[in-house]
């Protein structure tokens, strides 16, 4: 395996910065100025230990880095997606069962923040949202809870559909999480064929299999939401290729539904920006904005209007700890946090794409997209910590262009990744 300096280098320098960022948080609270994360940057308590899913993990990390490339590159497509999306769930699931099958899967999305702890209480779903956001500021008797509070009412409508088809409890809904969040493997490879570059999307398959995010994806509601905006993007590349409208209406409703599961992601209008541009075609994406629009007007003919909802949780942003968590800190830290998230190969991707020429390509543009999304949500201010899982849905996108990683050193980096997985989830005990 051969790794040039400047990947390492630039790999180094993104671990600096996450040993940089613990350091800092680690002085801060000694000099009486606490950053208010339990394990600065992460918001984590430090409990090194093993557990069920660690046989798993260690195994599907080792047959992945093995065997992965050749499969990725010889493998039918079809076959390929298939097998990619089954060993992305195991990783995932062995990830999160590292805590136990109670602590790191059933009980994660059952505590008093989360959204099961509400979804008793909805019992006529037109009332809820139509009653949505007068209960979103805190200090109220019947203010929601703070997942359900920072977040439109989508979100918490998923939770309530799966109770009410039988699928009620922190099981089912953790499992849920880890089904829809493992499309992202499959999403991602999708969107660089349709856009023209198979070779880039085999490439990547064994980076999104193992991506280092996989530990917040099992088990959060942000891992959910990065695995149904990814299938969007990848259905808006699919129909821009086949010139659908069905399929763009189909992208359009899937993105638009994202815009109901976390205001934040509007900002994946970026990524879907440079889809369109790397597609070059228009009828699919007006049929794209048509879904979108169905969706919009959905939820504000039901009693939901998205900017009320937004200003409403920037006011309640405010009246918790983010208030106390200091901006000059988090600005820096928080990009830590994506370090560590997207993995070393992420900066080893990103540095390459910035000196690769020709640029118009869907291997630089995507990065680069999914880049300057998070940039952007990281200089507003509204995303001070847990950024771990919350920038899941642009995070999974820097990977897009691991085909810019040589074929030799691409191993290595495979094992950068799964190690940087292993050890977060080994040492650390992630909440949320």
């Amino acid at each position: 395996m051969r790794v040039r300096g400047a990947d390492l280098a630039a790999a180094g320098a993104a671990l600096g910065l996450v040993a940089l960022s613990g350091l800092a948080g680690g002085i801060l609270y000694l000099a009486g100025h606490p950053v208010h994360a339990s394990s600065a940057p992460f918001t984590a308590h430090w409990l090194p230990h093993l557990g069920p899913g660690t046989p798993l993990a260690v195994a599907t990390a080792v047959l992945v880095i093995w065997h992965g490339p050749r499969l990725a590159a010889a493998l039918p497509w079809r076959r390929l997606l298939g097998l990619t999306y089954a060993v992305a769930a195991v990783w995932i699931l062995s990830l999160a069962l590292v805590d136990g099958w109670r602590r790191g899967v059933a009980d994660r999305l059952t505590t008093r923040h989360e959204y099961l702890s509400e979804v008793g209480g909805v019992i006529d779903v037109r009332a809820m949202l139509r009653g949505f956001t007068g209960r979103i500021l805190d200090f109220q008797p019947d203010s929601w809870t703070t997942h359900v509070a920072g977040h439109p009412p989508g979100a918490l409508l998923v939770f309530v559909g799966l109770d009410r088809v039988g699928l009620g409890g922190g099981g089912w809904a953790a499992l849920t999480c880890v089904a829809v969040g493992a499309l992202c493997a499959v999403a991602v490879p999708v969107t660089l064929r349709a856009l023209g570059d198979e070779v880039a999307a085999r490439a990547a398959v064994p980076f999104l299999v193992l991506f280092p995010g996989a530990v917040w994806i099992g088990v959060s509601a942000d891992g959910l939401f990065a695995g149904v905006t990814a299938t969007g993007l990848a259905l808006l590349a699919v129909a821009a290729r086949r010139n659908s409208l069905v399929i763009g209406l189909g992208a359009g409703l899937l993105l638009g539904g994202g815009l109901f599961l976390s205001y934040g992601l509007v900002l994946l209008a970026v990524p879907a920006l440079a889809v369109v541009l790397l597609a070059g075609r228009l009828r699919p994406v007006i049929a794209a904005l048509a879904g979108a629009a169905v969706v919009v007007t959905a939820f504000t003919l039901a009693g939901f209007w998205w900017l009320d909802g937004y200003h409403l949780v920037t006011v309640r942003y405010y009246q918790g700890v983010a208030s106390v968590r200091p901006y000059a800190y988090w600005i820096w830290a928080d990009l830590a946090l994506v370090a560590v998230c997207a993995g070393p190969a992420a900066a080893v991707i990103l540095r390459r794409a910035a000196i690769k020429r020709p640029w118009p390509r869907p291997v630089v543009l995507l990065p680069a997209a999914a880049l300057l999304a998070i940039l952007a949500a990281d200089v507003s201010g509204y995303s001070k910590a847990e950024v771990e899982r919350i920038w899941l849905p642009f995070a999974v996108w820097l990977l897009a262009g691991a085909v810019l990683i040589p074929p030799a050193g691409r191993r290595f980096w495979l094992v950068a990744q799964a190690a940087v997985a292993l050890l977060v989830n080994h040492l650390l005990l992630t909440t949320w």
